[in-house]
């Protein structure tokens, strides 16, 4: 009697848990997928002999552990191939490497085009770029800065300015070329029409975490 209660009891706690499941399964895939993530940049982070900042290596050793870490990676995607899906959003962001687009948001699938340009500033080839993702089916385009920005320190310092004339003039056009972006006459559709949102943030550059800003 009290092996058939225990068995019950059992199957009970089975049915609730799979009934949670099937309610939140994805939602529960999609959050362990991203802790998991989370572990494996917790795990690496220490490692400081794979870390090119604590030694001084040459260019080719550099090169060299570049090659092996990749030959690693490609041998897992080899095994596990990950799965086609079209950018639903796009996203304009700093070279700066401290900035993780995966981390940005907890997501590693593919629904993201990133255009890591210096200082985030659009050149006319981007524009055609971002124009040709929102053609295909890109539903958002995010413009990021970022705190703690050396292109932007640079900027404000006169006595560097001189040093990165193209960098500095570039900067100084970021809005407008976000302007002359938006007045495409098929973004301006689109955006019209209320296919398309266009949003400017700036990205915490110690956490990643967005900051939204006004509109242009």
């Amino acid at each position: 009697m009290k092996s058939k209660s225990l068995l019950l009891a059992l199957l009970a706690v089975v049915a609730v848990l799979a009934g949670v499941f099937w309610k939140w399964g994805n939602q529960i895939e999609f959050v362990g997928g991203g802790a998991l993530v989370n572990l494996g940049y917790r795990l690496q982070d220490p490692l400081e002999e794979y870390d090119f900042e604590h030694h001084d290596p040459t260019a080719e050793n550099v090169w060299s552990e570049f090659v092996k870490q990749n030959r690693m990676a490609s041998l897992v995607r080899d095994v596990f191939p990950r799965s086609a899906r079209h950018p639903v959003i796009a996203m304009v962001i700093c070279m700066d490497a401290r900035l993780d687009t995966s981390e940005i948001a907890g997501d590693t699938r593919r629904y993201y085009y990133i255009l890591r340009l210096a200082g985030s500033v659009l050149s006319p080839k981007e524009e055609d770029m971002l124009e040709l993702a929102v053609a295909n089916g890109t539903k958002v385009v995010i413009f990021t800065t970022h705190t703690d920005c050396a292109a932007e320190k640079m900027y404000r310092d006169p006595e560097q300015r001189p040093k990165y004339p193209a960098l500095s003039t570039a900067l100084e056009e970021r809005d407008s070329r976000l302007r002359e972006f938006v007045a495409r006459p098929m973004i301006k559709d689109k955006l019209a029409s209320k296919q398309l949102i266009v949003k400017r943030m700036t990205l915490d550059t110690a956490n990643d975490r967005v900051v939204p800003m006004p509109d242009l």
